[in-house]
């Protein structure tokens, strides 16, 4: 069976940048199912994967646009410390949620000052050509569940 939409693909991979550094693997886990056609994973991946089979090997060089897009610098904002009112401790590289005229957004601190915090909304791999080191370890075809809902379900069923 090879992969192709409405199709549940379960890969190992290995995703580095181009320095060559690991950012992520699940080599030594679980290896990572979704439901191919359904944008469950960037689409310069998937579009790699369409008509592979179980077994197949491949690595796959994704760029920024295929995958969590350019970084926007409209999205970098330095902002006064007041609006961490509640926060006694900030720190590059903390986490928070941010009200924006799209709703909300995450923004990670890039840099604080004693009167300013720098925010990135950026996806953390905006602007980056990723690579992917992936084995297809299985390809099925998606259950009727999976389908209507658009994402794999674990093996006992929706989680």
């Amino acid at each position: 069976m090879n992969v192709e939409d409405n199709k549940v693909v379960s890969i190992h991979y290995t995703l580095t940048n181009p320095e060559g550094e690991t950012i992520d693997s699940s080599v030594g886990g679980e290896p990572l199912a979704y439901l191919h056609g359904a944008s469950n994973i960037i689409p310069g991946l998937e579009n790699a994967l369409a008509g592979k089979a179980v077994g197949e090997k491949l690595t796959v060089t994704v760029p920024p646009e295929e995958g969590y897009g350019e970084s926007h610098p409209e999205m970098i904002q330095t902002v006064p410390r007041e609006a961490f009112q509640g926060v006694d401790e900030i720190q590059p590289g903390m986490r928070f949620e941010a009200e924006s005229a799209q709703g909300p957004i995450s923004v990670v601190v890039t840099a604080v000052t004693d009167t300013e915090v720098t925010v990135d909304g950026n996806h953390p791999l905006a602007g980056v050509t990723l690579t992917f080191d992936v084995e297809i370890t299985d390809v099925r075809d998606a259950t009727a569940e999976e389908l209507e809902h658009g994402h794999v379900h674990g093996p006992e069923g929706h989680h």
